[in-house]
């Protein structure tokens, strides 16, 4: 009996303490304790939560936040969202919630396209043209140029397509960095040529709605190249991949597009019968196992990145096709200026 009388009087103190029951309150909610008790260990562990009615809210709910002083911490409903779009466990055996948001953060700065395959690249190309014309419409004057491609290679006014030609006589010479930058150069100045067209429509142009998809086209493009233009700078771009944009680099020059999309299409989905790069399917070596190759492997297919810049490329011929005609035998699907309109 006294040890029963110990325990009642131990649980009857500890309530106490914890200001559930008092003189005039006898009887308590079991979410009450539960909250009381998550509330505690939410502090000793580190997490700050709201004060008074909006913390008690907050705890139910799941929507407290962590408290930082170097970040501005997501809530805890964002975290589990962006954690289950990214396809990862929103929370894993002996994990605290604040672990699981140092997680998601990890998993951001390691992969950060794997989110975005989720969503519709053409539709937020879309909203970002949406919001270019309202800002013109509202300021009632047109975004400069300079705005529009900050994020693009600055390119001297006074190279011109003449003045590339002559850069890309010495490709091709084991100069890979002087390769890379011929091709930047080259499809910058495609980039800036597009850029200009779009810019030089009149306002009731603008608002048709042919303008305003060239204009999302345009948009997703940029953002699609953003990472060969890094790995170009960079001196990282694979040694096949490079092998495939200068030979491209130079019909286009040379105006040849048939050679140019032949090029493209080798290094898009390859010509081998292994487009996985299988080299090797026994242990003996089989009658023309030297045609496969990285040449032959379709890098269209490795990751989404890949296919994101190796699309754009392909809307940056087809613009080179249409600013600098030729002969309809080295077009391809040649369609004349008048028909097109």
């Amino acid at each position: 009996m006294d040890i029963l009388k110990a325990e009642i009087a131990r649980k009857r103190k500890f309530l106490e303490e914890k200001h559930l029951v008092d003189e005039k309150k006898k009887y308590f909610q079991r979410g009450e304790l539960l909250a009381k008790n998550t509330e505690e260990i939410l502090q000793k562990v580190g997490y700050k939560t709201q004060e008074s009615k909006e913390s008690d809210q907050g705890i139910q709910d799941g929507s407290y936040q962590f408290s930082s002083d170097n970040q501005s911490i997501l809530p805890r409903i964002e975290v589990t969202r962006r954690l289950r779009e990214r396809g990862e466990p929103i929370l894993l055996f002996g994990e605290t919630e604040l672990q699981a948001f140092y997680r998601l953060r990890q998993c951001e700065i390691s992969q950060p396209e794997a989110n975005r395959g989720f969503r519709n690249d053409f539709q937020e190309a879309m909203e970002q043209v949406d919001q270019a014309y309202l800002q013109e419409m509202f300021a009632n004057t047109p975004a400069s140029k300079e705005e529009k491609q900050t994020d693009l290679t600055e390119l001297d006014e006074s190279v011109n397509w003449e003045h590339i030609q002559t850069m890309a006589y010495k490709m091709g010479r084991n100069n890979k960095d002087y390769d890379m930058d011929v091709i930047i150069i080259l499809l910058t100045y495609l980039l800036k040529l597009w850029n200009d067209q779009i810019s030089n429509y009149s306002k009731q142009e603008k608002m048709s709605t042919k303008v305003k998809m060239t204009r999302v086209i345009y948009t997703q493009t940029r953002e699609y190249v953003k990472p060969l233009f890094r790995k170009l700078k960079n001196r990282t771009l694979p040694e096949d991949i490079l092998e495939s944009l200068r030979d491209i680099c130079k019909h286009l020059l040379n105006r040849n597009y048939i050679a140019a999309s032949d090029a493209y299409l080798e290094m898009a989905i390859g010509n081998a019968p292994w487009p996985i790069g299988v080299t090797m399917v026994g242990i003996h070596a089989r009658t023309g196992r030297e045609k496969i190759f990285s040449k032959n492997v379709a890098h269209v297919m490795n990751d989404e990145t890949q296919r994101k810049y190796i699309q754009g490329l392909k809307r940056l011929m087809t613009k080179c096709q249409e600013y600098f005609p030729t002969d309809p035998s080295k077009c391809v699907e040649y369609v004349s200026k008048k028909d097109r309109e």
